[in-house]
């Protein structure tokens, strides 16, 4: 097979279990202990050494004890001293890489997000960072060919981290708050999706105090019989959302299955996600770091942008992709502009006083202080996003492009779309736009971009008035009527009803 198909951006994913029609296994038994050699070969040749030591963790996916054992085999065959975290979370595998009395060389993450059961993949860290898309692709090189390392052969054993990855956490709160139990009197429920993020309850909440009853689906479960764990699935946001009310909760937290992102809902019932939860993180970080850029992806809301700017911040809105929000505030900060925060909507966001790590984890500590100091001082979290404006309405049009060489042909629609929307009256472009189109018009918006991966043009339409986002629709269904090579059919349908 070709193993560069198995390339997702800066990771490796694949179906590793039989179970859905159509979807064929290629993380085999073979594949994985070839990418075990080629990471192996890639980390000798990065680093110059001849001692590696390297760290694996999984998360609840049911092939992940598989994959675990093939990866883990082939690295120490290539002369790597594997050490076998079992359980874990994507963050904590580069946390691994910088602690101290730990300071692995490079780390395996075993995960495919919240992908369904049937998949699964690998992330990979050294201390610098996650790997880029051109290591991804040498590893995969490395991968297809018959080299080897020449190491004699390593060992493996087995370890543990996440119980400190939960103290360095909970520590982190501690410090902030002076005191040894700032959660003490509060009951915050977590919802982990039968992911890797049940620790979080039992080693970071209930040490500091919290009453954690009322939590939801902290036992690991790849089968996720309950919900996708994606704090942007409807599904999964309702259930926090029940509990929340249910517990009579002060908070509601919910992670992903590897616990790079996270959700919430406060104490009023009202989610914490999207264009809030950017909000939230903006309005505490303006005030540790005044006038500080805040790094978003390119579907924030014009609301989201006015807010950040009456909290004296600069709104950077830039591409969709978490590797690439988070590249962009690196590099502005090395350009000597500051920006303290990188943030999909999505829910990934990295901080740049961690290490810019894209932490579920991390973003909820930050809350965590946040909600303990208000207790303190006699302001809730709900008070830090008051003045928020949220659109009434807000759509997403995944509109599939019906050709295999798909990119010429969306990025076409783009440029011909953007030649025409400066010939409408009442249109304009959004100045600094770094993806697709984006058009103002009225009370709102749209953005045409191509995805980042699939042969599909994603179209975002946001109106501050209740109708105007079919006014929108409608417009640009004139033009987009165009294109018979473009599954536009949601969309006209919802122009004409």
């Amino acid at each position: 097979m070709d193993y560069k198909k198995l390339q997702n951006g800066s990771d490796i994913r694949g179906v590793a279990l039989e179970g859905i029609e159509g979807q064929n296994v290629n993380l085999t038994e073979a594949v994985c202990k070839d990418i075990g050699r080629g990471f192996a070969l890639w980390l000798k040749e990065k680093t110059g050494k001849g001692d590696l030591r390297v760290a694996v963790g999984r998360d609840s996916r049911l092939s992940g004890p598989a994959l675990c054992g093939w990866i883990c085999q082939a690295m120490v065959e290539q002369g790597i001293q594997v050490t076998d975290f079992g359980m874990a979370s994507t963050p904590a595998m580069f946390m691994a890489t910088v602690t101290e009395g730990y300071k692995f060389d490079g780390t395996v993450m075993i995960t495919a997000s919240h992908l369904p059961f049937n998949r699964n993949g690998f992330k990979f860290f050294t201390e610098n960072g996650g790997l880029e898309k051109e290591d991804i692709k040498q590893i995969l090189t490395y991968a297809e060919s018959d080299q080897t390392t020449d190491l004699p052969c390593g060992k493996l054993i087995n370890g543990e981290f996440m119980d400190t990855y939960a103290k360095i956490l909970a520590d982190k709160i501690r410090a902030a708050t002076g005191l040894e139990k700032p959660l003490e009197g509060m009951r915050i429920v977590v919802d982990a999706g039968n992911g890797a993020g049940g620790f979080f309850a039992e080693k970071v909440l209930q040490p500091l105090g919290a009453n954690t009853e009322g939590s939801r689906y902290l036992d690991p479960d790849g089968s996720f019989p309950n919900h996708i764990p994606n704090p942007e699935d409807k599904t999964a946001m309702a259930a926090i959302t029940e509990a929340v009310a249910d517990a009579k909760a002060d908070l509601g937290i919910i992670f992903d299955t590897d616990v790079d992102r996270a959700g919430a809902v406060l104490s009023d019932g009202s989610e914490l996600n999207r264009n809030r939860i950017i909000a939230m993180l903006a309005a505490i970080l303006l005030r540790e770091h005044p006038g500080t850029t805040i790094v978003t992806d390119s579907i924030t809301s014009t609301g989201l942008a006015k807010f950040i700017q009456e909290k004296g911040g600069i709104h950077h809105r830039f591409k969709r992709g978490y590797r690439n929000v988070i590249n962009e505030s690196i590099r502005l900060n090395n350009q000597g502009q500051d920006s303290q925060l990188a943030i999909e909507t999505s829910g990934h966001g990295a901080l740049k006083e961690n290490y810019f790590l894209d932490d579920g984890a991390y973003l909820v500590t930050k809350l965590l202080i946040e909600l303990a100091r208000g207790k303190k001082e006699g302001y809730t979290l709900e008070s830090l996003i008051a003045s928020l404006e949220e659109p009434a309405e807000s759509l997403e049009f995944r509109m599939n492009i019906l050709l295999e060489d798909f990119r010429p042909y969306g990025q076409q629609v783009i440029d011909e779309l953007t030649a025409y929307a400066q010939t409408q009256p009442g249109w304009s472009l959004a100045p600094s736009n770094y993806e697709g189109v984006r058009v103002n018009i009225g009370s709102g918006w749209f953005l045409l971009r191509l995805s980042l991966h699939d042969p599909l043009l994603p179209l975002n339409i946001e109106s501050n008035e209740i109708g105007g986002a079919k006014v929108i629709a409608k417009e640009l269904a004139t033009f987009i009527a165009n294109y018979d090579k473009l599954d536009a059919a949601k969309l006209m349908a919802f122009a004409k009803e």
